[in-house]
């Protein structure tokens, strides 16, 4: 496993687990980001994230995506 701040933009992969708080994850899983979920990233900049993630797109600072492990 490894943190999604590692996908490439254009890249699909499956979120394998996720990290943090009770709070954390429960604010993830409200934007749609659940384990054995596919997410793609859109584009990325230091770090930082804008991912499709059920017909949504969502961006995330870097600390969070660090969470998402892929």
């Amino acid at each position: 496993m490894m943190p999604l701040t590692l996908a490439k933009p254009g890249e699909t992969a499956v979120i394998r687990k996720i990290t943090g708080k009770d709070e954390v994850r429960r604010h993830l899983a409200e934007l749609g980001f659940v384990v054995d979920s596919a997410v793609t990233v859109i584009s990325e900049m230091g770090g930082n994230l804008i991912l499709q993630v059920k017909e949504s797109r969502v961006a995330l600072d870097k600390s969070m995506a660090g969470r998402i492990l892929i």
